[in-house]
């Protein structure tokens, strides 16, 4: 799996405290089109590595094929809650809940883990007020609803559903293999966070997945379709993929028919952009989150693919303060490269 690509790579972001540079975070780049060609890098453009939550909206694509959206009536903010790594807020906890009550399932069927929200001041609140974990409240808990409603429309066994041989997932395996240009003999399986298979490729292949999220048009039927819905699910509903003050969410909201972006964790961020066959799959190489976002903003700088509206949602992720324990800057997360 060539895992000595992620060792090295090209410095992407400095982070200063004062006048002095204390860490860099470094990290590979690949600008792809929806053929998989290589069209700019950074780094390792094929280093393997995997895709982790920024595969959601794939993994989304069986709720079509299989008629599960059309049968239960999903609506666009539910189907952008299957592809979120969601805040945990409580739109998001009552679309998810949504969903099972429309399968006729419960929160004891989310086999994702129990978990506090992704957002600091909320996971503080929730232990304040005394509130255990709980499934719903992982980040995962949409992708797990959709994978039950699957299950349910297809007939399969709701036990097991996150094990990597379960008829789900050998399904989601295949779509991602075609998505992705690979074959599926090319797509290293692990365990997610979550407890659901995550997949492992070229950072290349996860461009080329958001190439074609971003013009569907690129794909025949019935994935054409399907990555439709899902993109504009998307930009329909930025709110749901992260929450409030996320980028995820700030991005997608910005860049509504213009670009689509979705985190992954360790340090994956990958973006699509309408009209343009094209697509960008970021990694740093030690998955520190404050260096993706300034990191991301760059590549949209680079590329010049700001509009007024997009900037403006953008703009507080392109150089972060580094701050210490009183709240005060005392430094700068900046990016320091250029693509």
């Amino acid at each position: 799996m060539r895992e000595r690509d992620l060792y090295n790579g090209e410095p992407l972001v400095a982070v200063t405290r004062g006048p002095v540079t204390e860490c860099v975070h470094t990290g590979h780049v690949a600008l792809v089109n929806g053929d998989g060609e290589i069209l700019q890098a950074l780094g390792k453009p094929d280093a393997v590595t995997y895709m982790r939550s920024a595969a959601k909206p794939f993994q989304a694509i069986p709720l079509f094929l299989s008629g599960a959206v059309e049968r239960f009536q999903f609506s666009d903010a539910e189907l952008a809650i299957m592809c979120a790594s969601h805040y945990a807020e409580p739109h998001h906890l009552e679309t998810v809940q949504g969903i099972l009550e429309k399968v006729k399932l419960g929160p004891e069927h989310l086999k994702c883990g129990p978990a506090a929200s992704l957002d600091p001041e909320l996971a503080w609140k929730m232990a304040w007020e005394n509130r255990p974990k709980a499934p719903v409240y992982n980040d995962c808990s949409g992708k797990h609803a959709g994978m039950l409603a699957v299950c349910v429309q297809n007939g399969w066994p709701l036990l097991g559903y996150t094990h990597p041989d379960h008829p789900v997932q050998r399904k989601i395996r295949r779509i991602m293999a075609s998505v992705c240009g690979l074959m599926e003999d090319e797509i290293a399986v692990g365990v997610d966070g979550c407890a659901a298979p995550v997949f492992a490729m070229p950072l290349s292949a996860m461009g080329r997945a958001f190439a074609r999220l971003a013009n569907p048009n690129l794909v025949e039927e019935p994935f054409r379709s399907a990555l439709m819905r899902i993109r504009d699910a998307m930009w329909a509903h930025p709110e749901m993929l992260a929450g409030t003050g996320g980028f995820c969410t700030a991005l997608n909201r910005g860049g509504t028919g213009r670009v689509v972006g979705k985190l992954g964790a360790e340090g994956i961020y990958c973006m699509g952009f309408t009209g343009l066959d094209k697509g960008v799959a970021l990694k740093i190489n030690d998955g520190a989150f404050r260096a993706v976002w300034p990191s991301a903003v760059r590549i949209l700088d680079d590329l010049e693919l700001m509009n007024e509206t997009l900037n403006e949602a953008v703009s507080p992720f392109r150089e972060m303060d580094n701050r210490n324990d009183h709240g005060d800057t005392v430094g700068v997360v900046r990016p320091v490269f250029n693509l």
